[in-house]
């Protein structure tokens, strides 16, 4: 999978491309990264990128025409090297949430993405409706540009990526992860079995991987309930909860 980001500070990008399983990732060749700045397509002496908003007001503009030179050379670069096209994504504060889905759904597409990583005020609205195909926000914040929210969702969806990770059933564990209903994920455990007065459940020490896989779900499914009700509330409108599932509901319900 390929990932291009336009962005005015290319080096932040280092951090996914370069450390942890995305680092290791990069180097096996499970994914590219291709950082592209838009003051390399400028034609005046000040490299000038951003400009004063037509009717005032604060702040500055990210200009329309280096970043459309931007998405040309990306275009043109990935038809020389005989890659699809992946669709030109901003990331702003009016897209729509960034989720698990949305990152398995990048992570099976060879074609990856383009990233446009605003900064300033905002970018030319010309660019955004003539290039631009989808927006994508990682919360309702402000952040003071693109670049975190990219790398966070370059991390997110490489990991989904096989070989990305040292176990492949990994990403499948995960909260949100479409494959356990979209619920938390339960709580983990590891060496020493006792620290400070606590020791670990007893049934992970069982060696019965039955009981040892229900009480998990059964974890997910109350560490939802209590920190996010309503994606328990999706999952049961989407008939991912099984009769089990409700059972041990309906007993938290009455404790």
């Amino acid at each position: 999978m390929r990932i291009d980001a336009i962005t005015l500070f290319p080096d932040m990008f280092g951090v996914v491309r370069d450390a942890g399983v995305t680092g290791r990732a990069h180097k096996q060749g499970i994914w590219s990264l291709h950082a592209w700045n838009p003051r390399d397509f400028t034609t005046d002496t000040h490299r000038t990128v951003d400009d004063r908003p037509y009717g005032g007001g604060p702040g500055m503009v990210m200009l329309a025409e280096p970043l459309i030179q931007a998405v040309g050379a990306i275009r043109a670069d990935r038809a020389g090297q005989h890659q699809p096209d992946g669709p030109v994504v901003l990331l702003s504060p009016t897209g729509k949430p960034f989720t698990q889905g949305v990152a398995n759904s990048l992570a099976a597409s060879a074609a990856g993405a383009t990233f446009v990583c605003g900064r300033y005020e905002g970018v030319d609205q010309r660019f955004i409706d003539q290039y631009v195909d989808e927006q994508w926000s990682l919360g309702d914040f402000v952040l003071s540009g693109g670049e975190i929210a990219a790398i966070a969702m370059i991390d997110a969806t490489v990991r989904l990526m096989p070989g990305t990770l040292n176990h492949g059933d990994s990403s499948l564990q995960d909260s949100f992860q479409d494959s356990l209903s979209g619920l938390l994920d339960s709580p983990h455990f590891t060496r020493p079995e006792i620290l400070d007065g606590l020791a670990v459940p007893e049934v992970l020490l069982s060696g019965n991987h039955a009981r040892i896989a229900r009480w998990r779900r059964e974890q997910s499914l109350k560490l939802t309930l209590e920190k996010r009700p309503e994606l328990l509330q999706q999952a049961r409108s989407r008939g991912m909860l099984s009769v089990a599932d409700e059972r041990y509901l309906a007993a938290l319900a009455h404790q």
